[in-house]
């Protein structure tokens, strides 16, 4: 993405941190301009100075803008980067550069001198330096981690100290409030990175996947490579039992009730809701008959689960299931409870766990009551009342109401 002067002179570059079409570039590309122009392969917009928001004080600017068709790039979530750290960036062709540390540096806009305390300083070969000069074009540019591709700060070529030799870039990893922040929690939520950067999008991107190829047809119409477009419908009483347990407590929910009844329509219906809601959240589905005879708990069958998702998901971006780096149920869940939407597993049909392990039914209840309540994921079982009835999860970590002789449960 290139930002061009109104006579069409390159002032610096940027990149799309949303599917809106948000810029984000250095200051010092906009600076002074009325009116600016953004390029991106043969497509061209140009803006007034009201679709810009000035962020001086960060030698940062966010420019809105649509129609030129670029995908929006990762933002790390992690809060620093670590000195040695090997990152690339583009300053007349895309170059490696090493983080030395951090610096404290002045920026000189048209209004006013702004000290900024923590840019990164990089160390990059001569010809980099020399693309790296004010008014050669890098400003605004991504920094990119090497191994993740996430973005984790933006060129600055107008940063000046006393280390004439170094290229200066400003980390996104401190920002916590304002427009830029909300721009950032944005991306964590709808741009997937993985590796040491796996966001809450890569969350939501890997359990969605899973429930497309595991889940019965239509549970994510269009996902996956689904393409029955009919959703499941989930019932007005469902869907109260199912908001009250996502507030409330409980990490354990039976839906309980006998083959034919819509236990797995109202499973599907749920994951439907939470993939497609306001507040996307994580959902992983899974089968009794993917049970296997060694299972401690739960979470062997979630690991299998997103293994077989990752496989899917590298694929479609042309890696290695490795190069997505940590995917076990237990970091996913973490990352869901950060931001409060907890990572739920669909368990459905669990009658149709493998004989050896329907004796050690006591041991697997226990391993996955524990499991549940370190990680803070939270378990729907869509299962007949025999199988409910012995499951054996403590009372206290059920939602619901006791049904009879059965434990509490939602009954279909």
């Amino acid at each position: 993405m290139r930002v061009h002067d109104p006579a069409g002179r390159l002032r610096g570059t940027g990149f799309v941190a949303d599917h809106h079409g948000t810029v984000v570039t250095a200051h010092e590309t906009v600076d002074g301009l009325s009116r600016l122009i953004l390029r991106a392969g043969d497509r061209s917009r140009a803006v007034s100075a009201d679709a810009v928001t000035p962020l001086p004080e960060l030698d940062l600017a966010l420019v809105r803008t649509e129609g030129l068709g670029v995908d929006p790039l990762p933002v790390s979530v992690r809060g620093t980067v670590e000195t040695g750290a090997y990152v690339r960036l583009p300053a007349g062709c895309w170059r490696e550069a090493r983080v030395l540390g951090t610096a404290s540096v002045t920026y000189a806009a048209t209004d006013r001198g702004h000290l900024l305390e923590s840019a990164l300083e990089l160390a990059i070969g001569t010809a980099g330096r020399d693309a790296l000069r004010r008014g050669g074009g890098a400003a605004g540019g991504p920094v990119l981690d090497s191994a993740t591709g996430a973005v984790v700060a933006v060129l600055g070529t107008a940063l000046h100290s006393g280390h004439r030799d170094s290229g200066y870039a400003v980390p996104l990893g401190g920002v916590r409030t304002g427009p830029l922040a909300d721009l950032l929690a944005e991306n964590a939520t709808t741009v997937p990175a993985y590796g040491a950067d796996l966001n809450l999008a890569g969350v939501l991107e890997l359990t969605a996947t899973s429930v497309g190829q595991d889940g019965p047809s239509g549970a994510l119409a269009g996902h996956a490579g689904r393409v029955d477009p009919v959703e499941p419908v989930e019932r007005v009483a469902c869907t109260r039992e199912f908001t009250a347990f996502t507030e409330g407590p409980a990490p354990v929910l039976g839906l309980v009730g006998p083959p034919g009844s819509g236990r797995t329509t109202q499973l599907a219906a749920l994951a439907a809701r939470r993939h497609r809601g306001p507040a996307p959240a994580p959902t992983l589905w899974l089968r009794g008959a993917d049970l296997e005879d060694t299972d401690t708990s739960v979470a062997d069958a979630a690991r299998r689960a997103l293994t077989r998702a990752a496989r899917i998901v590298a694929a479609s971006a042309d890696t290695a299931p490795t190069g997505l780096g940590d995917l076990t149920p237990e970091r996913l869940a973490r990352l869901s409870r950060t931001p409060g939407r907890p990572l739920f597993l669909l368990l459905d049909g669990p009658e149709e766990m493998p004989p050896v392990l329907a004796h050690r039914l006591a041991e697997w209840t226990k391993g996955t009551a524990t499991w549940l309540e370190e990680t803070g994921a939270r378990l729907v079982v869509a299962c007949r009342a025999e199988y409910w009835e012995g499951a054996g999860f403590p009372e206290e970590l059920l939602h619901g109401e006791p049904q009879g002789h059965l434990p509490r449960c939602v009954p279909l």
